[in-house]
């Protein structure tokens, strides 16, 4: 077990190298986590204190989207994973240098190829009271893996086969075949522990008819720092401090997530002092922000792609021709320097620069409009034809939905943009019924495999991720054969195969890799996000 931001590059090196240490063993432009108050988080917490934070107050963020649900099992976007993971916990955590630490789990170890033991923490209360131990963690990973609880989260742990209780506090996990980035996924708030009697509860609902998850949704139960309070949809979620926490509790009262779509209210909150974070800020509002004399803006390189889609099973995007040739009449350059301010690398593939399996060498397609009209006039689209995007309610998505539609225009091709909301937008994605669409994947386990699998494997259309429909037997057979490779070497080779034979079947534009941009106010101390784009609030504290 291995105990072991600012520049984009500096950061890059340091995660490609702790990558590779640990590899052996194992909304807005956001999309899926973190852990909770690691060693890092609280020498930050102790250089917040010493400049005049303390104990106390109630924190306020203005928020693009609302949470789609507070059930861990139940949703795979980050607006939801940034409130869950305040409320549950999980066995292993992430720390900023992307190794493995113990969360609910003391230590562990495997046992064989195919069997991994854990010894969990003792003395731990579920908010409700309820007991945590080994029968809390086999409830909850037999709930994520129950097909009739259909968790878009199922991908991550499919390859566990059995959750067997040594003792109170020691469970054994056996998987179908060796999984080399396990402790990786189990770093996901995916595989967050939620109360039994809770999980006991949504059962006897489903079989009232209720929806899976609408019981934990509606009062999700954890071990967390924060305990959950209320939630009003579409305008904000309250948590407030978990006085027991068995790790030490956080230091301020509460805190209150609060849905602001509007980019020049969010900011006009935080000058105003009646937010204390905002996320995102706008890239042409960074300057004004760090000019105001109360705020600044936190700057984090992500690991996450931002990504135009193709409905692959819908004509005429189900000809590879039309989506190379649509591919081409995109110049990243000018969405990262239009939109996005610079802020952000132009991505190659799917995988951002330190995540495992990146592969330098990858052959993008390139910006080339001349080799669009020909490809499309021999997909027999040269009079071009109609379609639409759709985008959610972020406006740096609205925004590169324009120049698209424009760049198109050269095509002869004619898109309508439409907006929605982000948890209708979601669901109408998830069911195929999009041509065209904007969305972003984060990479909150640091492997290729989450960053491919949930993406392109055939098994996950839909919710769990795919929601380009895409399909690829070859691509299917490399990305089995990289969960169950244990030499990280040999997986390098398989992923990057993989991701060579994806940039060409072009499912999806590649647009680039962000940075994270939130407004903190400076009586905040101790605040920062990781690279999933999850809020770490634990150790923050307010100055008067």
């Amino acid at each position: 077990m291995k105990t072991k931001r600012s520049t984009l590059l500096l950061f890059i090196m340091m995660l490609v190298v702790s990558m590779f240490l640990a590899a052996c063993a194992g909304g807005g432009d956001n999309a899926s986590d973190g852990g909770d108050g690691n060693k890092d988080e609280g020498n930050k917490q102790d250089e917040g204190t010493t400049d005049g934070g303390s104990e106390g107050g109630d924190l306020v963020l203005a928020v693009l989207s609302d949470a789609s649900s507070l059930d861990p099992h139940g949703s795979n976007d980050v607006p939801s994973s940034a409130v869950q993971e305040n409320i549950f916990e999980t066995l292993v955590k992430r720390n900023d240098n992307n190794e493995i630490e113990p969360g609910l789990a003391t230590e562990w170890e495997a046992i064989d190829d195919t069997t991994w033991e854990f010894k969990l923490q003792e003395g731990v209360k579920f908010h409700d009271g309820e007991d945590f131990n080994a029968e809390a963690v086999k409830k909850s990973f037999e709930r994520v893996l129950d097909e009739k609880v259909a968790s878009p989260r199922y991908f991550l742990f499919e390859m566990i086969n059995s959750v067997e209780v040594i003792d109170d506090y020691t469970v054994q996990f056996k998987t179908d075949y060796p999984f080399a980035p396990l402790l990786a996924h189990m770093s996901h708030n995916g595989g967050s522990i939620i109360s039994p009697k809770s999980i006991d509860e949504d059962y006897a609902a489903m079989e009232d008819g209720k929806e899976p998850g609408s019981v934990i949704s509606e009062n999700p139960v954890g071990t967390g720092y924060f305990k959950f309070d209320s939630w009003s949809p579409g305008s904000e979620i309250k948590l407030v401090k978990n006085e027991d926490y068995w790790n030490g509790p956080a230091k301020v009262d509460s805190v209150a997530f609060k849905v602001v779509p509007e980019s020049a209210t969010r900011a006009a909150e935080l000058e105003t002092g009646n937010a204390h974070i905002i996320d995102p800020v706008q890239p042409n509002e960074v300057a004004r922000i760090n000019d105001s004399g109360n705020a600044t803006v936190d700057q984090t390189p992500s690991s996450s792609l931002s990504y135009i889609g193709f409905n692959t099973e819908k004509a005429p995007f189900d000809d590879v021709r039309v989506r190379k040739a649509i591919s081409m009449a995109v110049n990243k350059e000018d969405i990262i320097d239009g939109v996005y301010e610079g802020f952000g690398i132009p991505a190659k593939g799917p995988l951002a620069p330190g995540i495992f399996g990146y592969d330098e060498k990858l052959k993008m397609i390139d910006y080339n409009m001349d080799e669009a009209k020909k490809l499309l006039e021999e997909a027999g689209y040269a009079d071009g034809f109609s379609t639409t995007i759709w985008t959610n309610d972020n406006p740096q998505r609205v925004d590169m939905a324009v120049l698209l539609q424009q760049s198109l225009k050269e095509l002869n091709i004619d898109v309508k943009i439409e907006q929605m909301e982000f948890g209708t937008y979601l669901e109408k994605t998830a069911a195929g019924e999009h041509d065209m669409f904007i969305l972003g994947w984060s990479n909150p386990t640091g492997d290729a495999d989450y960053g491919l699998y949930a993406l392109f494997h055939s098994s996950q259309k839909g919710d769990p991720g795919n929601r380009s429909f895409y399909e690829n037997e070859k691509v299917d057979q490399l990305l089995d054969e990289g969960r169950k490779e244990t030499d990280p070497d040999a997986r390098v080779g398989i992923y990057a195969e993989a991701q060579q034979q994806i940039v060409e079947d072009a499912p999806m534009i590649f647009i680039h890799h962000q940075e994270y941009l939130n407004g903190v106010s400076d009586k905040v101390k101790g605040f920062s996000i990781d690279q999933a784009g999850i809020y770490k609030l634990k150790d923050v504290t307010l100055s008067e």
